[in-house]
């Protein structure tokens, strides 16, 4: 995993609960944390921070994934605000994911591994997104999701009709704007 990861991680820590949480955050997971953003870490080391911020926070992990997801679309954003000028919706921002994105997000963090992408649309609009990857990090992309309905300004309901956790091949998120 991409250091650029843990880095919004660390930004969003400190933005909400001071510098000293970092560190706070670090320790508890057992880690050193010295994270560069084109330097490459163990998928172990996110999921370490997930389970100590859960411990923490009392909430489940995939809560702490989802808000970690929701929070990092903003700082995204404002990092790379060249992926969201041309978008006025989430469903035309995510119809880029595959071909524009995360294309992108590989050439400027070289070895990243970008989770794929299907989408189809069900008769009353709701858009399914299949998240193909091999990590179970579906919480994280239904809370980037969030956060690109924040961005947007679009109310999102979004339901995980499959997940991989659960011995489905991929996981399935039902976005429906409201």
């Amino acid at each position: 995993m991409k250091g650029v990861i843990f880095n919004l991680v660390e930004d969003i820590v400190t933005e909400a609960n001071g510098p000293d949480a970092w560190d706070d955050l670090l320790e508890a997971a057992g880690l050193e944390g010295a994270y560069t953003a084109l330097g490459s870490y163990g998928d172990d080391q996110l999921f370490a921070l997930v389970d100590a911020a859960a411990s923490a926070s009392k909430l489940p992990p995939d809560d702490v994934m989802r808000h970690i997801g929701r929070k990092s679309l903003r700082l995204m954003a404002q990092r790379f605000p060249e992926f969201f000028t041309l978008h006025t919706s989430v469903r035309t921002f995510l119809l880029t994911l595959n071909g524009v994105i995360h294309p992108e997000v590989r050439k400027l963090y070289p070895g990243a591994q970008t989770p794929h992408f299907d989408f189809s649309e069900e008769p009353g609009g709701a858009i399914l997104m299949d998240y193909h990857s091999a990590r179970t990090m579906c919480p994280m992309a239904e809370g980037l999701t969030l956060g690109a309905g924040d961005h947007f300004g679009e109310t999102l309901a979004i339901t995980q009709t499959q997940c991989k956790k659960h011995g489905a091949d991929y996981c399935t998120l039902r976005i429906a704007v409201e």
